[in-house]
């Protein structure tokens, strides 16, 4: 049984040390956008374009655990992609670790020819 195309990867970010807690961070991990966000001790992931219209959140405005778009003002819960406001639809989470200094990111297995 062949799954290499379907498993879940982990995928290095960035090191923990570049992470800013108020300052999220866009990545691009596998053609797939990432926003990182420190919060106290933790490290928490979402995708980086907003569910309500095409802006990056990592250039948005966070606050506690608070992502609010730069664009029309859509807040989002960034441990669990909640839309709290504006937005029609919550956002995505990803799991992240931490492990010799660099934060990694588990990227949801490929589905091939799909945006995401």
């Amino acid at each position: 049984m062949n799954t290499s195309d379907k498993a879940p990867d982990w995928e290095v970010a960035c090191p923990l040390e570049t992470l800013r807690e108020g300052t999220p961070k866009g990545v691009k991990l596998k053609g797939v956008p990432v926003a990182l966000y420190k919060v106290g001790d933790k490290v928490y992931a979402t995708h980086d374009i907003c569910t309500h219209a095409y802006a990056h959140l990592s250039d948005g405005f966070i606050e506690n655990h608070l992502i609010e778009c730069p664009l029309h003002g859509a807040i989002f819960d960034v441990r669990d992609g909640k839309c709290l406001a504006v937005a029609p639809c919550d956002l995505q989470t990803y799991s992240v670790k931490i492990a010799d200094g660099a934060v990694s990111v588990l990227l949801p297995a490929s589905d091939g020819d799909e945006n995401g």
